[in-house]
């Protein structure tokens, strides 16, 4: 291939971009320290960043339970019924206060599960000072990790990585036998700012097509053959250390680092398996036809099985997008469906399955998933049965290693004169929590050199006090029993031993059947105390022992994620 046809094939690039598994996949090239990554890190944890591209109504994925009337009231065309409905919000956590009372969408089952299961954690109000509420402004914004009057050139994580590991060179460096991988992936053809370092060059490629096409297609780039000039058309060696000769060299090196990293993740892609459970594809109810193909799952596939074939891969990020619903937000007839509703069934279903595949492959303690939106929508819904940019909306993480449970605060609604969800929290205390409780990044780095201030407990730009930390991973991980036991549990029995009677008691923290039953040492069944659905709640209830032989006995119980049993001891 001549080298202006391999030029006009690559429109532009900043690391290989290609596609894999038929979807877009970007890599980190030239002075990217994602590549240093592998090689020099102490851990083997991995970050999965889901854009929600186009700006999340915060409002109708989480519910305020406490001031329904005021939410109801201010956007009462798109509102998620409360009750009298067969689809209705979904209430999250019964152990919470009143005020700070949420519930999910009721497409969100599958994040429910996980909330359930302490697998996620939902941060209220997150924004940052002066949103303008502009899409592209917003995601640079987010991307780079400043403010709203920051112009940096690089992103956030292309700092860590900078300032977190030892400089070396690539591309000259890199693959080497302890660093094969890509070490930063997007998935899809846009370019982000969120990897990028001052002095990089923005660019990428896209060559599409499946793993084995994708392998053959770089094979096919190797050896250009202009003629009258140097068979690979560089320039001479005086001109290597001019801006033009090192762009130029960048350019032809993409071809060796292209070949290279596509058979690794051939290689690697080849190593994995099919995923072990099943994925979300289409929204089973009504919404437009461009919104039922669930897009994030095969974008989760796709990382769920780099990392299973020994990819070091440490940031992946991944897009869905559909989020800036003006109009149509919701089914003008229902407004538990439509657009919006298909989005928090393909991101909760997504993720829910996702985490279990993770589960089924060994694979649940390495990965935390974050998500991000340039801003959230207005408290108040428009004619068009949607609503307009706003501030302050929900992130949510997911994963083994989160701190479960809600950070923060219904919003005010009572206040009329207020049109945005008011911020609670900067998102970049969200950054700082994952950097330094996820990515176990010292403090000092985190706010002198990647996020430019103390986003732990610092103060406060507005002078209003000082920043909290949101301690939203955990740094060894320890799981989440007593997270799961205060929502999910069955009592002791009172009284024990009993004769004529005892007291049992259970709590649950969602709707759904419950089963308590007694059973003898044999594991038969002597008696059904209770087969009914009960929502989330502590209950009591009285056994009556009468005719039942003395001996030892369990009571069992079966309720969602609640199995469990105790002994009951009835004496003669």
């Amino acid at each position: 291939m001549k080298r202006r046809s391999f030029l006009r094939s690559i429109p532009s690039l900043a690391g290989a971009s290609f596609a894999l598994n038929n979807l877009p996949v970007r890599v980190m090239a030239e002075q990217s320290h994602f590549l240093r990554l592998a090689e020099q890190s102490d851990n083997d944890r991995v970050m999965v960043i889901i854009q929600l591209h186009g700006g999340n109504d915060g409002l109708n994925t989480i519910i305020p339970v406490d001031q329904y009337d005021q939410y109801y009231s201010r956007r009462a065309n798109i509102a998620i019924p409360a009750k009298n409905s067969v689809r209705k919000y979904i209430p999250v956590d019964s152990t919470l206060s009143m005020a700070d009372q949420i519930g999910f969408h009721p497409d969100m089952i599958g994040a429910k599960d996980l909330y359930d299961r302490g697998r996620m954690s939902i941060v209220q109000g997150v924004s940052y000072p002066n949103n303008n509420g502009s899409h592209f402004r917003g995601r640079d914004i987010w991307q780079m990790g400043g403010g709203f009057d920051d112009y940096y050139s690089s992103g956030w994580v292309g700092r860590y990585l900078q300032q977190e590991y030892a400089p070396q060179v690539y591309p000259n460096d890199f693959p080497n036998s302890s660093m094969k991988d890509p070490l930063a992936i997007e998935i899809g053809g846009d370019v982000s700012l969120v990897f990028h370092q001052s002095g990089n060059i923005p660019t990428s490629i896209s060559l599409p097509g499946s793993p084995e096409g994708f392998a053959n297609l770089v094979a096919s780039l190797e050896g250009f053959e202009d003629e009258l000039v140097d068979p690979r058309g560089k320039p001479p060696a005086y001109l290597d250390n001019s801006p033009y000769g090192k762009e130029l060299n960048w350019i032809l090196d993409l071809e060796d680092k292209s070949e290279d990293y596509a058979g690794r993740l051939l290689e690697v892609f080849n190593n994995s398996t099919d995923p072990k459970v099943t994925y979300p594809e289409i929204y089973p109810f009504n919404a437009p036809s461009g919104s039922l193909t669930n897009r994030l799952t095969p974008q989760l596939q796709l990382v769920t099985r780099l990392i299973e074939g020994g990819a070091k891969t440490k940031v992946y990020l991944l897009r869905i997008g559909g989020f800036d619903t003006h109009a149509d937000q919701v089914e003008s007839y229902d407004p538990t469906m439509g657009g919006h509703a298909a989005l928090m069934y393909h991101l909760s279903s997504a993720m829910n399955a996702f985490q279990a595949d993770l589960r089924s492959k060994g694979l649940e303690d390495r990965v935390l998933s974050v998500t991000t939106s340039e801003f959230g929508r207005r408290i108040d819904s428009n004619g068009s049965y949607g609503t307009d940019h706003g501030t302050g909306g929900p992130m949510f993480i997911f994963g083994k290693g989160v701190k479960p449970g809600v950070i923060g605060t219904n919003p005010d609604l009572s206040d009329r004169s207020k049109g945005n969800v008011s911020m609670q929290h900067d998102y970049r205390q969200v950054y700082a929590s994952l950097l330094k409780d996820w990515m176990l990044v010292d403090e000092n780095i985190i706010a002198n050199d990647i996020l430019f201030g103390n986003f732990i407990d610092g103060p406060k730009e507005d002078g209003s006090g000082n920043y909290e930390a949101l301690n939203l991973a955990q740094q060894q991980i320890t799981g989440t029993q007593n997270f799961i036991s205060k929502r999910f549990n069955l009592g002791n029995a009172f009284p024990n031993p009993a004769k004529d009677f005892t007291n049992i008691s259970f709590t649950v923290n969602t709707t759904d059947a419950v089963k308590l039953n007694l059973i003898d040492q044999k594991g038969m069944l002597i008696k059904s105390i209770l087969n009914e659905n009960k929502g989330p709640g502590t209950y009591e209830l009285r056994l009556d022992l009468n005719g039942i032989k003395p001996g030892m006995y369990h009571y069992q119980i079966e309720s969602g994620i609640l199995k469990t049993s105790k002994k009951l001891i009835i004496k003669g």
